[in-house]
């Protein structure tokens, strides 16, 4: 069966749930790199975005939301529209909300490199091989300087070890990634090397699903 990734973001709305503390920590770090980035325009892409929860609250409110120019993939049109709504509320009107394919690097040909990269809800869905071949696309995404966040569960088999290393062969440096205590797992790094162009037509992943990655 599929997953109904519309209802999916109901967990976000209980307190104390696995993904409600993952949107809080999220924000918390997002936050923190609008507040670090430098002067000027900021770009953001967001990949898998769904209801973008995470980006939008915090652009609404914070200080430097006029200098960011956004944009969400996401191929769930119910969700694609609350993300919509919420930024048009928020008086975002540089925040764009593409329905698509996230996997194509042609969404973010325009945009790349960007300050600010979201990759969140995807390596939990994804093989292995997948999240290693994201990592080095992230090397492409991502502005000398800027600022990478990722999620994957901590259950065994816990892979954040891993993909810390590879986002290490990559020119990245760690920021924050939360321990196997919290249960959530959310990385941060910071991407210390050259950009690479962005690759035209390339699909950098397959979205599988948790559940069809565990139960095939």
């Amino acid at each position: 069966m599929t997953r109904d990734w519309y209802a999916w973001h109901d967990d976000y709305d209980q307190p104390g749930s696995a993904l409600f503390r993952r949107l809080t920590e999220l924000r918390l770090r997002i936050r923190e790199a609008l507040d670090q980035a430098p002067p000027g325009p900021l770009r953001v892409v967001s990949l898998c975005a769904g209801q973008g929860r995470d980006l939008i609250p915090v652009l609404a409110t914070h200080p430097r939301r006029d200098d960011v120019t956004a944009r969400l993939v996401e191929l769930d049109p119910r969700n694609a529209e609350v993300a919509r709504a919420a930024a048009a509320q928020a008086g975002l009107s540089a925040v764009e909300v593409v329905v698509g394919d996230a996997a194509l690097t042609d969404h973010y040909a325009d945009l790349a490199p960007a300050e600010l990269v979201l990759v969140c809800g995807i390596f939990g869905n994804i093989v292995d091989a997948d999240i290693r071949a994201t990592a080095a696309h992230c090397a492409a995404l991502c502005a000398t300087g800027g600022t990478v966040f990722w999620t994957r569960h901590r259950r065994a088999p816990d892979l954040v070890p891993a993909i810390c290393d590879w986002f290490a062969e990559e020119g990245f440096t760690p920021v924050a990634v939360s321990s196997p205590a919290d249960g959530v797992g959310v990385g941060v790094h910071r991407f210390t090397g050259r950009p690479r162009p962005l690759p035209a037509g390339v699909r950098m992943f397959e979205f599988v699903g948790h559940d069809r990655l565990t139960h095939p």
